[in-house]
């Protein structure tokens, strides 16, 4: 069976490293799932996702000059469904007396000051952005200030 970029196949697990699993594939070859290819959630250990003799359900994403195979999980199945922003399941006034909305809540609760996650691209590198500026104006007064005492020492 020939497959390149784009396909997805069955392999099996046949060994886990702290970086990734190593999948065996139609054909005698094997690829590499890199740990940030196996779930759309944060991986911390592989082992947690994956066991050695598992069958999975893989995607080609990449094959390199010495014919090494990248392999996704992830990229194998569909994106789980995304909230739209300033919505995550539950409500946060769950558990609470009184919270929830309903008719005794008086239907409004007003939030605690939650930051807004940026929802583009531009937008978090805008936000780094202005982060960076604010750290770097603030380091840049530090040392103005530590480096004027600096210099009033005689020897």
């Amino acid at each position: 069976m020939e497959f390149g970029v784009g396909s997805i196949v069955e392999g099996k697990v046949t060994g886990i490293t702290k970086f990734g699993a190593f999948v065996a594939l139609p054909d005698g070859k094997s690829g590499l799932v890199h740990i940030s290819e196996i779930a759309y959630s944060y991986v911390n250990e592989v082992s947690d996702f994956l066991k050695v003799g598992q069958q999975v359900k893989v995607r080609v994403i990449g094959i390199d000059d010495s014919n090494r195979i990248n392999l996704s999980i992830k990229k194998a199945m569909d994106p789980p469904p995304r909230h739209p922003a300033g919505q995550g399941g539950a409500p946060r006034t769950a558990g609470r007396p009184g919270g929830g909305g309903g008719p005794r809540g008086g239907g409004f609760s007003p939030r605690t000051a939650q930051p807004k996650e940026p929802a583009t691209f531009e937008d978090k590198l805008k936000q780094f952005m202005q982060s960076s500026d604010s750290k770097l104006s603030e380091l840049r007064y530090m040392e103005k200030r530590s480096g004027s005492r600096r210099g009033n020492g005689r020897r």
